[in-house]
């Protein structure tokens, strides 16, 4: 198990860009890594994972192209650049993580094993 923790929210105007990092307690080499996002009376969605081989990335249709996930497993951190943000990404974003998963599958699994607290994105129109 690791703990997350995420930083880097904020507000910015739209077209703008922030970059979200999330910090793991230990070694995440053998995990997949991903982020997710809750607005406000929706539902929790996903947004951008990398597998725990981390060939390659899987993004939300509503962020390709705009947002881009890495990570450094040498310093356990996950990052997301978000570019060109409308204020439909406005959301509490989450840092999750689960061992041994494809990028794909945990866009669509329930009972990831770790999850962050959440940062506040707030993109103003």
């Amino acid at each position: 198990q690791v703990q997350l923790v995420e930083s880097g929210g904020g507000l910015v105007q739209a077209g703008g860009s922030l970059r979200l990092s999330c910090a793991a307690s230990g070694r995440t080499f053998s995990y997949a890594m991903g982020w997710f996002r809750q607005a406000p009376g929706k539902e929790r969605e996903f947004v951008a994972a990398l597998g725990w081989t981390s060939i390659s990335p899987y993004y939300a249709d509503s962020v390709k192209g705009r947002f881009t996930i890495s990570r450094d497993d040498a310093k356990s951190m996950v990052y997301l650049q978000m570019n060109s943000l409308k204020p439909e990404d406005t959301a509490v974003y989450y840092c999750a993580a689960h061992e041994f998963l494809t990028a794909r599958t945990m866009s669509t699994l329930t009972t990831i094993q770790n999850w962050g607290q959440g940062t506040q994105v707030t993109v103003s129109s």
